[in-house]
């Protein structure tokens, strides 16, 4: 569980980073968790957004990819959400 302090710090670094997952019409779809699992092992820290033809509302949809993916969610706001999930093996962002 991340605290107050580490979120405001993830929130900060995700500032200047793109989206790069978009939940559709489809909604979750196994190819979106496949393309999530790999953004994460990555980056650790992604950006997502939930298009306006998609069916599930953000908290939902970020809920959900957390849960299915072990990771935390950071912050929602509008349609989009911040995902993060710590790699051991390649860590690029140390939390406070």
């Amino acid at each position: 569980m991340l605290n107050s302090k580490q979120r405001r710090f993830l929130k900060s670094k995700a500032v200047s980073i793109n989206d790069t997952i978009f939940v559709g019409k489809d909604g979750i779809t196994d190819n979106l968790i496949k393309q999530l699992v790999k953004e994460l092992t990555a980056n650790e820290l992604i950006k997502g957004k939930v298009l306006e033809s998609s069916l599930i509302n953000v908290k939902d949809a970020a809920d959900k990819l957390a849960e299915i993916t072990n990771s935390y969610v950071v912050y929602t706001i509008g349609k989009k959400f911040v995902i993060y999930k710590q790699n051991k093996d390649n860590e690029r962002y140390i939390l406070p």
